[in-house]
């Protein structure tokens, strides 16, 4: 599963009806902005496209994982421009700007994951778990409250 691709059917609920999802997912992402300035959001049959400008990677990489793990959505898009980034962007978003990868990696929350368990999983140690917490704080507001089916970022050691 890439960075843009979602388990549609979960998730944090924050629409009952089309119509109204895409000023709510913009609400959502606008609540802990990661840096997006002029967010704009569309919402179609459970694809969300996000345009807007940030000076980071990271932000529209945070916001992708915002909008994907809202329950409805099955893929985001990026249509963000970055200006004046002083990292490349990602493996995942190097067809939307170029440049070298940055050490990420995607994972999807599984039944009885836990941000320490991952941590001693990717990381040899359990009591790194806060090094998860602190990469992912826009899409986890409490280190014990994972769901699964979420996607979360896992920084490469």
């Amino acid at each position: 599963m890439s960075l843009f691709d979602f388990v549609r059917d979960i998730g944090n609920a924050l629409f009952h009806s089309d119509e109204e999802a895409a000023g709510k997912i913009k609400a959502y992402i606008e609540a802990d902005n990661p840096g997006i300035d002029n967010l704009e959001v569309l919402y179609q049959k459970g694809f969300v496209t996000l345009r807007g400008t940030s000076r980071s990677w990271d932000a529209v990489e945070k916001a992708i994982l915002m909008a994907g793990n809202v329950k409805g959505v099955g893929k985001a898009i990026s249509e963000i421009q970055v200006v004046d980034a002083p990292t490349p962007p990602p493996a995942e978003l190097q067809s939307a700007g170029g440049g070298a990868a940055t050490p990420v990696d995607y994972y999807v929350i599984q039944q009885g994951d836990t941000l320490s368990a991952l941590a001693r999983r990717f990381y040899g140690d359990g009591g790194q778990y806060m090094k998860l917490f602190d990469a992912n704080r826009e899409v986890i507001k409490h280190p014990d409250s994972i769901f699964v089916g979420q996607k979360i970022r896992i920084p490469q050691p």
